[in-house]
C-alpha cells in the first residue's frame, strides 16, 4: 500500500497513492492511520487525488481515522476526484468530513480548528 506521511507545520499530511481504497487495502490504511494518529499526529490532512474508486469499507477507514483523532483532533479530505466525491454526499459523509481541494486549504482549515 502506498500511504506516506510528512508533517506540515503542527498538521500532518497522509498521502495515499493507490487508485482504490476499498475492502482489500481498507483494513491495512486504518491500521496505518491509527499508528500515526497514536503517535501524537492528531490532525491530519488525507490526500485523496489519485483515487478513482472508494467503497463503504475505505470510507469506514476514514471515519475510523475520524474517531481514532478524538475530540482534541481532526481529519480533513483533500484532492477528491468528481468520481469519488458523489460517495461522500451519497452517504452524507460530506457533513462529517471537511472536504478541501488542496493541500493547502486542507491544511488550513485544520489551523483553523
Amino acid at each position: 500500500m502506498n500511504l506516506t506521511f510528512h508533517e506540515r507545520g503542527d498538521a500532518t499530511v497522509a498521502k495515499y497513492g493507490e487508485r482504490r481504497l476499498d475492502a482489500e487495502i481498507a483494513g491495512e490504511f486504518k491500521k496505518r492511520m491509527a499508528e500515526k494518529i497514536r503517535s501524537g499526529a492528531t490532525r491530519v490532512a488525507v490526500d485523496l487525488s489519485k483515487v478513482e474508486f472508494v467503497d463503504s469499507s475505505g470510507l469506514g477507514a476514514l471515519v475510523s481515522s475520524l474517531k481514532t483523532a478524538g475530540k482534541e483532533g481532526d481529519v480533513v479530505v483533500f484532492g477528491a476526484r468528481k468520481n469519488v466525491t458523489p460517495l461522500f454526499a451519497l452517504t452524507r459523509m460530506d457533513h462529517v468530513f471537511k472536504m478541501s481541494a488542496s493541500e493547502e486549504e486542507a491544511l488550513e482549515q485544520l489551523a483553523a480548528r
